[in-house]
């Protein structure tokens, strides 16, 4: 029996409601990308039986779609997580763990060379949220259990610090924290995900800006949170949804573009980095290297025990008789390398920073610069420093 016939449909109707399906059978490598905010639902009792927190259904766009749910599945497993949550930026997943443990009358410990806007963060928190936070050198280890209070209920880690370089001692900080029932995050950014076993290494919750390497086109804001623990995921996926954070599917197609090359990739920017941080430790200009996988950084010892790789990111300190506007001009004598705060990209990047300003109890007497090594020929890029060292004088 045929099927009734639909009354014919004006232009405007048909403008919005097509007949057309397209045929199942289409297969391709690239995830499909679906751009939703309303979730359709097959019938009434469908829609009442779907909670925004069972990943095996959709219920709004905000929450994902497959192309969010792919992305998530595939940075977790990246991770050695179980599960994973996307914010608009690595920024926002930062906030997101806060808000997500915090509450008022609570204690956060941030390490002091955290990622600038992190303390900006917790200054906020502290200043209008009732939330202490408290910062502690990042090279403490162990000792850390000295600084924890009762009311201490998350310790932000960084390794490194992706402006001065230090790396700590996060076995032994993890182990501190959760004697003292505080759980532990990290910003894994510097080793795109895949240098450093975070979970394996004790930490609770991971934090990831998806800006960087994942991407690594220099085009897309995006961070995940990505957790072991149910209970905590809950926490965060919860917040998530208070928030109202969402990420746009055609960012999320474009991470996922960028992983199946990301080791490459983060191999590259790792050789080329260490060949032009080998040259330029050689020269007078350069007072101290600043490059996790040099012997006289800073935590090199738990790089070396630790990790697998270093990525393309370090920093310089200039010789001390090198004003700020020497090596200013330096910067601005540079072809190759342009000026930006990021990294992860394929353009080589370079950022003076006042770090003096930044952390009171800084040491170095010179000026600091950091690199961000691309995918250019490092030959290259070590001739252009040089020729921009000839600005100095």
């Amino acid at each position: 029996m045929s099927p009734p016939m639909s009354p014919p449909k004006s232009l405007q109707t048909r403008l919005v409601h097509s007949d057309y399906t397209a045929p199942d059978g289409f297969a391709a490598f690239p995830s499909a990308i679906h751009h939703a905010s309303t979730v359709l639902f097959k019938n009434v009792e469908a829609m009442r039986a779907r909670n925004w927190q069972d990943k095996s259904a959709y219920t709004y766009g905000l929450h994902g779609t497959p192309t969010s749910f792919t992305l998530e599945a595939r940075l977790a497993e990246i991770e050695g997580g179980a599960y994973c949550v996307l914010a608009p930026s690595g920024l926002a997943a930062i906030t997101l763990v806060d808000l997500a443990l915090l509450k008022s009358g609570d204690d956060v410990l941030l390490p002091d060379n955290v990622y600038n806007p992190n303390r900006e963060l917790g200054n906020w928190l502290q200043r209008d949220f009732g939330i202490s936070a408290r910062y502690y050198d990042p090279m403490i280890g162990a000792q850390i259990a000295g600084l924890l209070l009762p009311n201490t209920r998350l310790v932000w880690t960084e390794a490194p610090g992706s402006v001065t370089m230090e790396v700590p001692d996060i076995p032994a900080i993890c182990a501190a924290a959760h004697a003292a029932g505080a759980v532990v995050a990290i910003d894994n950014t510097w080793s795109g995900g895949i240098a450093f076993d975070a979970f394996g290494h004790g930490v609770d919750i991971v934090m990831q800006a998806l800006t960087k390497y994942q991407s690594g086109g220099s085009d897309v804001l995006m961070g995940a949170v990505i957790t072991r623990d149910v209970v905590l995921h809950r926490r965060i996926e919860a917040a998530h949804m208070r928030l109202g954070f969402g990420i746009g599917m055609d960012d999320a197609f474009l991470v996922m573009r960028g992983l199946p090359s990301l080791k490459l990739r983060f191999e590259a920017h790792d050789a080329g980095a260490r060949a032009v941080a080998t040259w330029m430790k050689g020269r007078p200009e350069i007072a101290s290297m600043l490059h996790p996988a040099f012997a006289d950084c800073p935590g090199h010892e738990n790089w070396k025990r630790d990790f697998t790789g270093a990525g393309g990111l370090f920093s310089v300190v200039f010789d001390a008789r090198y004003t700020e506007a020497q090596t200013d001009r330096f910067i601005d004598s540079l072809a190759l390398f342009k000026i930006g705060f990021s990294w992860g990209g394929a353009n080589s990047l370079c950022v003076p920073y006042r770090v003096q300003a930044m952390r009171a109890n800084w040491r170095g007497a010179g000026q600091l610069v950091r690199f961000n090594i691309g995918l250019e020929d490092p030959q290259d890029l070590i001739a252009d420093i040089a020729q921009a060292f000839a600005s100095l004088e």
